[in-house]
């Protein structure tokens, strides 16, 4: 009987729209680490469904599907010396990539956007990736 109502929860539901996935992601953020948070300025996050053809070019990217998420910004140090029209530091989530990520593992998509935004910031500024590990165990 379990069983049965775990599938039934499932009946009506849909996968998180755009507005939805923006709050998870923006909660999500705001559960890292202070310190790692203090990493990337002011920033802004934005949900779209995939890249544009520009970023695709740019990053020789195959299919839509390859690419989670992508940070565009400049680090700490960079912004020692701010340019005339900078714009804050962004990251981007791909919704129907993220999507299918998560149908074909066996991740919470929580943990997923967790896992995106922190390599996302993480890659920029140099991190390893055992000093992203340990803040996603700490995001937890």
């Amino acid at each position: 009987m379990a069983r049965l109502y775990q599938t039934r929860q499932w009946h009506d539901q849909f996968s998180p729209s755009i507005e939805e996935f923006e709050l998870l992601a923006l909660e999500t953020y705001a559960h890292l680490p202070e310190e790692f948070r203090k990493l990337t300025g002011d920033i802004i996050i934005q949900i779209a469904e995939f890249p544009t053809e520009e970023i695709m070019d740019d990053l020789a990217l195959e299919t839509p599907f390859d690419l989670l998420g992508l940070f565009e910004g400049r680090g700490i140090a960079e912004r020692w010396t701010p340019q005339t029209g900078e714009e804050p530091n962004k990251i981007t989530l791909y919704r129907r990539a993220i999507l299918d990520y998560w149908s074909e593992n066996e991740e919470t998509l929580g943990d997923i956007v967790s896992h995106v935004l922190i390599h996302e910031v993480g890659h920029h500024f140099g991190l390893s990736d055992d000093d992203m590990e340990k803040i996603e165990e700490a995001a937890e």
